[in-house]
């Protein structure tokens, strides 16, 4: 690693995806001359062109080589394998510093690299990417969730508010319920308007991105701005601060107007036999009934109104559905039992992730080739 002035850093991206080109400019814009990129499909070299100009683009184990701080932006599902890959070819160099973008893991995923005397630190920028210079901008004032060991947790907050970000400590313990967070908020926001959207254009709406945004934007900034302290303090409203984002909910739920439910649902049912979108109906009547559990344990619908709308959804059709019935503040003495908790949730994991090639990604257990590089599209949802 060559000398630089005090407090520049060479700094090498591994996975030219959205997010590694983009947090690979803004540490650039900051004063850190990147020294290195891998790219393996096209785009991603476009890419690193556009937003990494002049930048050599090389084999992992030559970037991590160059590489005073290693930026590893790659799939969550290759990381563990990436890092312990290359400590098994002895790539990491004593205090080389290691920072990964994944918002599923902390510090833990990167013990290969700190073993061999590297310093890991884990930044995830809680927004999503275009891969685009668009982002540049974005990046001022996003949050970003900062693990690492504490003797060096100055270093992760440092470089984020180098790039303009908002640093957030975060245990290590806590990120994979921080990313599920993360993940449900935005991914599942983004399939509520694309199944609304569909239905509008059932409807007979020819530009329903146009009718969704006013309702859309006005309900989202309503629940945010409910569940910052800072928001609610300005305005004098500590009884929105207790109860949250529910404060801003609206709609027929929210009037115990069962009748009104009965007939979505039974609109609905026929959309999505006639469009072949079951999704949209099932989904209604879960987030009906997370609304009706969270609205009745808020006091902002009464136990009869409650009843009458869990009355109009039917049985539940699924555990999980039944969890969000029973869920404290749901029932019988639903008015003394708080703030709804203990919603269950399931998860599952799909036969591949998108974009990842079925052997990409993995240097563990094996020496790199020199034409195998890990994938480089980091989709995560920032998130997530």
């Amino acid at each position: 690693m060559s000398d630089r002035r005090p407090g520049r850093l060479g700094v090498g991206v591994v996975g030219a995806g959205r997010v590694g080109a983009v947090l690979g400019n803004a540490l650039r814009g900051a004063g850190h001359p990147v020294v290195g990129v891998s790219a393996v499909s096209q785009e991603s070299r476009d890419r690193a062109d556009a937003l990494l100009p002049g930048v050599p683009v090389l084999q992992v184990p030559e970037v991590v080589r160059r590489a005073e701080l290693v930026l590893l932006a790659v799939p969550d599902d290759a990381l563990a394998d990436l890092v312990a890959g290359l400590a098994e070819t002895g790539a990491w160099q004593v205090g080389q510093i290691v920072v990964h973008t994944s918002g599923r893991y902390g510090t833990q995923v990167l013990m290969p690299a700190r073993a061999a005397g590297a310093i890991p630190l884990a930044l995830h920028p809680a927004m999503t990417f275009t891969g685009t210079s668009l982002d540049l901008a974005r990046l001022v004032g996003c949050p970003f969730a900062v693990t690492a060991p504490a003797a060096v947790l100055p270093i992760g907050q440092a470089l984020v508010m180098e790039i303009g970000g908002e640093p957030t400590v975060l245990d290590e313990d806590a990120r994979a319920l921080y990313h599920a967070a993360l993940a449900h908020g935005a991914n599942h926001l983004v399939v509520l308007v694309a199944q609304a959207a569909q239905a509008l254009a059932a409807a007979g709406v020819a530009d329903p991105g146009r009718m969704l945004a006013p309702l859309l934007e006005a309900a989202l900034d309503g629940a945010l701005r409910a569940e910052s302290p800072g928001e609610l303090a300005a305005l004098g409203d500590a009884a929105g601060s207790r109860a949250g984002a529910i404060t801003a909910l609206t709609g027929p739920v929210r009037r115990g107007d069962a009748g009104t439910v009965a007939q979505h649902l039974a609109v609905l049912d026929a959309f999505a036999a006639r469009a072949g979108a079951p999704d949209v109906p099932a989904a209604y009547r879960a987030l009906a009934r997370a609304a009706d559990a969270r609205a009745l344990s808020a006091g902002l619908l009464s136990q009869d109104a409650a009843a009458r709308v869990l009355d109009a959804l039917g049985p539940p059709s699924s555990a999980a559905d039944a969890a969000v019935e029973t869920a404290p503040g749901t029932g019988p003495d639903a008015a003394d039992d708080g703030p709804v908790g203990g919603v269950a949730s399931r998860t599952s994991h799909g036969p591949a992730v998108a974009g990842i090639e079925p052997d990409a990604g993995s240097l563990h257990s094996k020496r790199p080739r020199e034409d195998e590089q890990p994938p480089d599209e980091h989709d995560d949802q920032h998130d997530d």
